[in-house]
Formats: structure tokens, C-alpha cells, sequence
């Protein structure tokens, strides 16, 4: 009997060992784009994903108000002008459905899906130092043995679901935006909780503040805004970006953040007050991330600066509030603008002015625990609610690489030596995990401080390029040294501990995860500027990379 069931779990497909070239975990911007040119390689190359469709973070987040804060032109593919010209934008900054649409279209151009298992989701890959290759595991019992694999996990996607002791106690129904149900949402009538104020939360009170019942925000961190300006586009509108295509795959690459504009309005020192507002309003007037990512670059540096844009940027938001306590709740005086992630929003603070929304302070008096009717505060307060929405955000860059059990070199853990400290070569290789490839993780712009497509495109080329290398040379492994790891982090440092940034806690600086070891996620030395240190590495034949 023994033996028949012996026999069986050795027949059954799950259990059966698959062989690739190449693994990749995600099917996102960046794991879609890896798939296509590890594939045009000639690799046995396949791609898994948890969920049952293409798009990363824009399949997971359907949440209501979900959209681009890049613009729509630039946050595409520029390897291909017939991909690129292939797709219309409706929008300055579409919405979650259409970007959905074009990531499925692009998957469909490519003829992506023949390679890509979906609901499937990767438990761990654990590296067999004798045959130099990786053992992955699925949660459906499959085992690939794979000689390289990539993480293109994601920056943003391993939320802090699990916050609060009690949520499945819950009578109504409580929702993280990171995984919102496909199916819309009633909330007519509804009494409607929503904890946090970032981007997500933003983006959502906006919403559905028109469509709730009542609503009540809790506020523990105000955020700096700036006003979306969102027009649609006409047909011209659509021709003239496509007829720049071109120029946009030589700019984007270049710049400090990999948006069209950069830091080119002089000197703050060399400008006159006059001038130097008259900068601020005109880029405030374009409605983007201009302000944060192209204004000044001095106030990332200098504490006087930051608090002129800061106040600038206060007197905006004072002037649409009105009420000094939504004032003294809803904007920041303890920290400078741009040192946290700034949000565009519609309409977002006028939304504190109707009669079915209130703003709750839990700064001072924590929400501590979920119960049966709602949310409890330090203080013993209840508040009652029918729908409980949680946009606390996410583990951020590292995350999703540590929620995996990922085992390297004599059996060491990436979520302990991580937890301990957050070291990459570049963000794209951790010295003792051999072939182990990774974009959108810490310490490369990609983390946070970039537009997405650009940084993710330049890292995929960068890897498969790498990968490509190392199969010319027949290597059969390839690991970042420790020697360069270590440069690397010392680079990373002195560039992020001259700013500001790292003296401001946010999940930039890991902060809102409670033990995470503190250091800025994201290269602040420009996506420019990185781009050109791996081209040098790569120039000389990857130099600080080991190749056996």
C-alpha cells in the first residue's frame, strides 16, 4: 500500500521537477518585458504570476480612483516604436481599467501568454550549490529547477494587510486597496472607515465621498498635494506624442527621475524671490510631479529651501481648506515637502468640507484594535462602521523578495540577512545568492524614485543582457562580489545621507514596517546617473561580478 502511494506522488504532474533556462516571478511592467527578451534569446524561459491576468500592480490595484501619476505618453515600453505607437492614451492620467487594457495588449502584441503560468504563486527557491542552479516551489506542490532566476516582484506589492489585532473579527466587510475585489463595490448608505492618507488613500476618499453614507478618515500622517491637472486627449493630442517618440527614447532614459522634465530652472541661489515663485507657480499650474521631481533640486539638500517650496506648497493648500482644523490636520509642518511620496489628487481637500465625511485624528490616539462594530482608539473610542478600508500601504521594495523563502549560498535566508540589513549590488543582484536577478528592489531607483516603465525597461535590458554575457563565456553562475556590494551600498549612502530625505521617517526609509532596518530604499543619485554606472559595469565585462 506503501509503495502505491509512493508511486503515486512521484506520477502525480504536481510533483513533477520542470527545467528552465530562466524563471520569472511576476508578469508585470517589468517580468512581461524580461519574458520577451530572455525568450528572444532563445531561453527556455516561462514567467509566474498569483494573479489570473497580466499587469502587476495594475491588476492588483482596482480600487476606485486608481490611476497613472506618471503620464500616460511616457509610462510605456520604448523598445519598440510600432508598441509604442500601437496604443492610445484617453487621458493625461488614465485609470486603472485602461491601464489594465494596454498591459493586456501588450502582452497579446508580444504574444506573451504562451509562457506565462497565472494563479500561481512562488513559496520559495532555494540555491543547490552543486549544480549552481535554483529549486523553486509553487504553492500548487510544482518544483523548476531553473539555472537563473528573476524577481520582478514589484516595489509596491506585498501590502500591510494584517495591521490591527481583531480584523477577522469584523462584522462588515474590511478591504485592503492592494487587493480589491473585482466586483464594484455599493456603498450607498454605507458608514465607511478608511485608515490612511497617502496616495492609494487619497485617491480613493476622493472617490467615493459622493457615494458613501458617511465617511470617517483617520489621519495619523498629513501629506503635501498637488492638484492633477488631467485633460483628455484628441486625436491631435494622440499624434503629436506618438511623432515624439524618438526624442522621448533618448530623454526619458536621462533624466533625475525618468519623466520628461528634470531640474532645469536654475540656481535657487542665482533666482530672485520673485523669480523663484514665479518658477514655483508656473510648474504648480502643470498639475504633475513636476514640482517634487524637476523643480528645485536644492531642496532635497538644503533645509532652507525645503521649507520655502514646503510653505508654498502649504499656503495652497490653506487657501482651499479654510477651516483652521482641517488646517492644523490635514498639512504637514514636520517635515519638507518631497521627502515623502507626494500625491496628485482632484478635488481630494474640498472633500473634508461635506457634511457626510470627518476627518479623525489618530496621532496622538492610535487606532488599536478591529472590533465586531468597527475601529477602537487608545482612548476606548468605537467607531461604528459597515465597511472598513485599509490603505496602509506596503512593504516596500524588499517585501515581496522577502515574502518568498529565498535561500542563497550554505542555506543563508534573503529575509534575515535583509532583516538584519538592506545591501544590493545596484539593486539588481544580493552578494550569496548566485543568478538570483531582481528589479524594483532597494537601492536602485526603481524603488521609488522613478517612472516606472523607464527604470524597469533599463534594469530587464540590463539583466538580460547580463544573463546573455554570461551563457557567451560558458559561466554557468554569475554573483555580485561582496567587495562590490559593499561599494555599492557606500555609494548609495553618502548620496542618500546628504538629503533630507533619510532624516524624515516613510516607507521611502522603510518606517512604516515595524523592525525594518532604516536606510533610504531608493538611489537618489538620478536615474541618469545610474543608468550610466551599470553601463559601465557592463562595459567592462561586469566588473565586481564573479563568474564561474
Amino acid at each position: 500500500m506503501a509503495e502505491t502511494a509512493t508511486l503515486e506522488k512521484q506520477t502525480d504532474p504536481k510533483n513533477k521537477v520542470s527545467s528552465l533556462d530562466a524563471l520569472v516571478i511576476g508578469a508585470g511592467v517589468a517580468g512581461l518585458y524580461e519574458l520577451y527578451q530572455l525568450r528572444g534569446q532563445g531561453l527556455n524561459v516561462k514567467a509566474f504570476d498569483a494573479a489570473s491576468g497580466v499587469g502587476g500592480t495594475w491588476y492588483w490595484n482596482r480600487y476606485p480612483g486608481a490611476k497613472f501619476d506618471s503620464e500616460s505618453y511616457i509610462y510605456q515600453y520604448l523598445f519598440s516604436e510600432e508598441l509604442y505607437k500601437g496604443w492610445s492614451w484617453s487621458e493625461r492620467f488614465p485609470g486603472q481599467p485602461e491601464i489594465e487594457r494596454w498591459m493586456n495588449y501588450v502582452a497579446d502584441k508580444l504574444d506573451l501568454r504562451k509562457d506565462i503560468q497565472f494563479n500561481t504563486t512562488i513559496t520559495s527557491a532555494h540555491f543547490n550549490e552543486t549544480t549552481g542552479r535554483w529549486i523553486v516551489t509553487t504553492d500548487s506542490g510544482e518544483t523548476i529547477d531553473t539555472q537563473f532566476l528573476i524577481g520582478c516582484t514589484g516595489m509596491l506589492s506585498a501590502p500591510l494587510s494584517s495591521m490591527f489585532p481583531g480584523q477577522d473579527t469584523f462584522k462588515g466587510r474590511i478591504f485592503h486597496t492592494a487587493r480589491w475585489p473585482r466586483e464594484p463595490i455599493d456603498f450607498t448608505g454605507k458608514r465607511v472607515g478608511v485608515i490612511g492618507i497617502g496616495a492609494t488613500g487619497i485617491q480613493v476618499i476622493q472617490t467615493i465621498a459622493d457615494k458613501v453614507g458617511h465617511m470617517k478618515v483617520f489621519v495619523r500622517t498629513p501629506q503635501y498635494i498637488i492638484p492633477m491637472q488631467n485633460p483628455k486627449y484628441s486625436e491631435a493630442d494622440i499624434k503629436a506624442y506618438k511623432d515624439r517618440f524618438e526624442y522621448l527614447a533618448k530623454r526619458l532614459p536621462t533624466t533625475f527621475s525618468g519623466f520628461e522634465y528634470d531640474f532645469e530652472n536654475g540656481a535657487w541661489a542665482d533666482l530672485t524671490p520673485q523669480q523663484r515663485l514665479d518658477t514655483l507657480e508656473r510648474i504648480w499650474d502643470d498639475g504633475s510631479l513636476q514640482l517634487w521631481l524637476a523643480s528645485f533640486s536644492e531642496m532635497f539638500f538644503d533645509e532652507q529651501v525645503s521649507e520655502e517650496v514646503s510653505e508654498f506648497v502649504r499656503r495652497k493648500m490653506r487657501a482651499r481648506l479654510k477651516d483652521p482644523k482641517l488646517c492644523d490636520l490635514l498639512i504637514p509642518t514636520d517635515y519638507g515637502f518631497g521627502t515623502h511620496r507626494v500625491p496628485l489628487e482632484t478635488n481630494y481637500l474640498e472633500v473634508y468640507h461635506r457634511p457626510n465625511v470627518e476627518a479623525v485624528s489618530v496621532k496622538d490616539n492610535p487606532i488599536k484594535e478591529v472590533t465586531p462594530e468597527g475601529l477602537k482608539l487608545a482612548d476606548g473610542t468605537v467607531h461604528e462602521f459597515d465597511v472598513i478600508i485599509m490603505a496602509t500601504g506596503f512593504d516596500a521594495g524588499s517585501g515581496a523578495l522577502t515574502r518568498i523563502d529565498i535561500r542563497g549560498r550554505e542555506g543563508r535566508a534573503l529575509k534575515e540577512d535583509w532583516g538584519r540589513d538592506i545591501r544590493t549590488a545596484m539593486g539588481m543582484q544580493v552578494h550569496g545568492y548566485p543568478n538570483l536577478f531582481m528589479t524594483g528592489a532597494p537601492l536602485a531607483p526603481s524603488a521609488a524614485l522613478c517612472n516606472m516603465t523607464t527604470c524597469l525597461q533599463q534594469q530587464t535590458e540590463w539583466i538580460a543582457d547580463c544573463i546573455k554575457h554570461v551563457r557567451s563565456t560558458n559561466a554557468t553562475v554569475i554573483e555580485a562580489s561582496k567587495e562590490f556590494e559593499d561599494a555599492w551600498v557606500e555609494h548609495h549612502d553618502s548620496i542618500a545621507n546628504a538629503t533630507i530625505v533619510t532624516k524624515t521617517n516613510s516607507w521611502y526609509m522603510g518606517s512604516n514596517v515595524e523592525g525594518k532596518p532604516r536606510r533610504l530604499l531608493s538611489y537618489i543619485g538620478g536615474v541618469g546617473q545610474y543608468r550610466q554606472r551599470c553601463k559601465d559595469v557592463a562595459d567592462k565585462g561586469y566588473a565586481g561580478f564573479i563568474m564561474q
